[in-house]
Parts: structure tokens; C-alpha cells; sequence
């Protein structure tokens, strides 16, 4: 019993390999004359049709947005440049003498008037002594005064080097440098060795003499109201000190003819500034 199922087994199993033969060899004849017998192009075309497409595994970037630099606005107009600020010069400190104290060879003229300051210092050889058209102004001026019951006197004009550094150097043991420097020139850089500096007191008031005190009396506001009609300047005015270098000296006139004086006393300036320095 056990044989025949075996034999039975055995027939449906070479029936199922010669049916599926059968169908397998008409299946290629089929195909084989869908392409018009060409086996190279049937086989090419079976390999397309049972390939299986694998799917993408790379997964796409995504685009990434790089910030870029905002543009400038445009602008109708130009825009100005900056404009520089000019250089400033410093203006040197007129109560201070320089660091270079040595002495010129030639004393300082501006515009033809003789200039005697801490920053503009004479040879210690210049020595013109009174010059005589200071002392001839001086005296008509005095008899001018005198007309006006004023008693003029011209106490100190012309220092040399020498006396000047007598002076000083007697002023700076006394109230020490600092002090004397604000009263009394250095030798080489005092008026008086120019010739045409004159200082003026009242005769029979000597008290006043070289004192601020001159500048309350009638002879000294007299000098201050007319001294310029004579070619004379009140040298160093109330004030002034950082302009002229030293202190106001009320006693201190100085002979710069008619029309500069006139020039300076209606401006109400100093000398440097009609210099212009």
C-alpha cells in the first residue's frame, strides 16, 4: 500500500515538473517572439522589467540660507566728508621766559618798532643809550603837564645790560625769582636797554615813584589820558599781564611815536597786539 501511494507521489510530482515545464517553454516562445526572436533584447528586456528599483537612502540636505552683509542704502546726495579742524599753534606763555635763554645777535624790530619782551630779548651789547627823539617827546610833554600845574619827572630811561643785571639780581634775593620776574626783566630782556622806555613820577611826590599808588594821583591819571598825544603808551595796563608778561605798572611809559600810540590808546590794546603777537 504503502509503494503505491509512493508510485502515486512520484507520477504527480514529474507531471507538475513536465506541466510547469510546458508552460515555462511556451511562456520564453511567447517572449522570445514579442521581440522578434532576439534573444539579446528579450533577455535585456526581462532583466528591466523584474529589476527592483531601491529606494533613495540619502536623505536630501536642506538648502541653507548663508546671511549675507545688508547693502548700504543708496543716497541721492554724496555725503560730505568730514572736514579736519585746523591745527591750533600754541601761543607761547607771555609771563614765561623760554627754555633757551642764550641772547640774539640782533634785537627783534616788527614792522619797524623796536620789540623788548620775555620772548623777544636784546644782545646783551645792545646799547643806544636815551635815545635823544624819546627825550625830546618826554620834555615837551612835560611842559604840557606843567601847563596843567603838573611837576613831570622822568626818575629812570636808559639801563644797560649791566645796571639791569644789578637790578634783578637784587630784586631776586630780596622776593626771590618767582616774584621778581613778574616786576623786573631779566638782563637782556628789559625795556630800558632800549633807550625809549621811560619810567614817570611827579616831582615832590616821590612816594609814588615806581608804585601803583602813581596810578591814583593826578599827575599819573593825567600821563594816562594823554601820554599818547606825545608818542608815549602806558607799556604794561591793568590786566595785561598775560599778554605783556608783567604786571600792571602804572609808572611805565614807552615812546613809540605820535600815530602808533594814537593807534593803541584809541584800540585800548597793548604793543603786542598791535603787532599782532
Amino acid at each position: 500500500m504503502d509503494k503505491i501511494k509512493q508510485k502515486n507521489k512520484n507520477f504527480y510530482i514529474k507531471w507538475m515538473v513536465i506541466s510547469m515545464s510546458a508552460i515555462m517553454a511556451t511562456l520564453a516562445a511567447v517572449w522570445f517572439y514579442m521581440h522578434d526572436w532576439d534573444v539579446e533584447q528579450s533577455m535585456k528586456a526581462l532583466a528591466e522589467a523584474v529589476a527592483i528599483e531601491e529606494p533613495t537612502t540619502e536623505i536630501p540636505k536642506e538648502e541653507v540660507a548663508v546671511p549675507t552683509e545688508p547693502e548700504e542704502p543708496e543716497t541721492s546726495e554724496e555725503q560730505p566728508a568730514a572736514e579736519e579742524e585746523p591745527a591750533v599753534e600754541k601761543t607761547p606763555d607771555a609771563t614765561v621766559y623760554p627754555e633757551n635763554s642764550k641772547l640774539p645777535s640782533q634785537p627783534t624790530l616788527i614792522n619797524g618798532v623796536l620789540l623788548a619782551n620775555k620772548q623777544h630779548p636784546l644782545p646783551e651789547t645792545y646799547a643806544p643809550g636815551e635815545v635823544a627823539e624819546a627825550r625830546t617827546a618826554f620834555e615837551t610833554m612835560k611842559s604840557a603837564a606843567a601847563e596843567a600845574g603838573l611837576n613831570l619827572s622822568a626818575f629812570s630811561t636808559y639801563r644797560d645790560f649791566a645796571r639791569q643785571k644789578q637790578l634783578y639780581e637784587g630784586y631776586v634775593a630780596k622776593d626771590g625769582q618767582q616774584a621778581a620776574d613778574r616786576y623786573s626783566a631779566r638782563p637782556g630782556y628789559s625795556e630800558h636797554q632800549t633807550g625809549l622806555a621811560f619810567d614817570i613820577g611827579e616831582a615832590g611826590l616821590e612816594q609814588h615813584w615806581a608804585s601803583a599808588s602813581f596810578g591814583d594821583t593826578t599827575g599819573g591819571k593825567w600821563l594816562a589820558t594823554n601820554a599818547h598825544k606825545y608818542g608815549f603808551i602806558l607799556r604794561y595796563p591793568e590786566g595785561s599781564e598775560q599778554i605783556t608778561g608783567y604786571m600792571h605798572e602804572s609808572w611805565h611809559f614807552r615812546y613809540v611815536g605820535k600815530d602808533i600810540a594814537t593807534e593803541i590808546y584809541q584800540k585800548d590794546i597793548t604793543l603786542e597786539e598791535y603787532l599782532g603777537i
